[in-house]
């Protein structure tokens, strides 16, 4: 049994802010998606009282949603990405986010019982498009094992 859990960060910018029309289906739609990862299989913890103010200081940007969650295990992570009823709502994201130019997502390893912080997620996030996939931070392109992330150094 592994004694680290998958980390994920997920960045969209939006198009309006969240009280405008044009995301209200996406507001519509959080409680049950946020609900539907609560029960998933493999599901560990996710961010909830987002201190959006310290996100937009640290992303400098306050039109970034910011999403941060820790599985299990990358499977359990893909399993409830495109194999559950959050894909309905993955399948609309050009309705409410615009293109981003870098990487948007990224994964890492954490210590069991770890909560990752925002600064944790930008700094995996940066390090993904300075380098690409590594075992320090990669994408469902890559799946890298916790044996991997052990034995890889980072170039800091």
């Amino acid at each position: 049994m592994s004694k680290l859990h998958l980390a994920q960060v997920n960045v969209a910018k939006r198009l309006a802010p969240m009280d405008d029309p044009i995301m209200q289906d996406f507001v519509n739609n959080l409680d049950r998606i946020n609900a539907l990862a609560d029960e998933s299989e493999g599901f560990v913890w996710r961010l909830k009282d987002e201190d959006k103010d310290l996100g937009a200081q640290i992303f400098q940007d306050d039109k970034l949603l910011i999403n941060m969650s820790v599985w299990e295990n990358l499977e359990a992570l893909f399993n409830y990405t495109y194999k559950s009823g959050h894909i309905e709502v993955f399948k609309r994201k050009k309705e409410w986010f615009g293109k981003m130019k870098m990487m948007h997502m990224a994964f890492w390893y954490v210590p069991k019982g770890y909560e990752p912080t925002f600064q944790d997620a930008k700094n995996r996030l940066d390090y993904l498009n300075k380098h690409g996939d590594t075992p320090y931070a990669f994408s469902f392109k890559s799946k890298f094992t916790v044996s991997d992330s052990l034995n890889y150094k980072p170039i800091l």
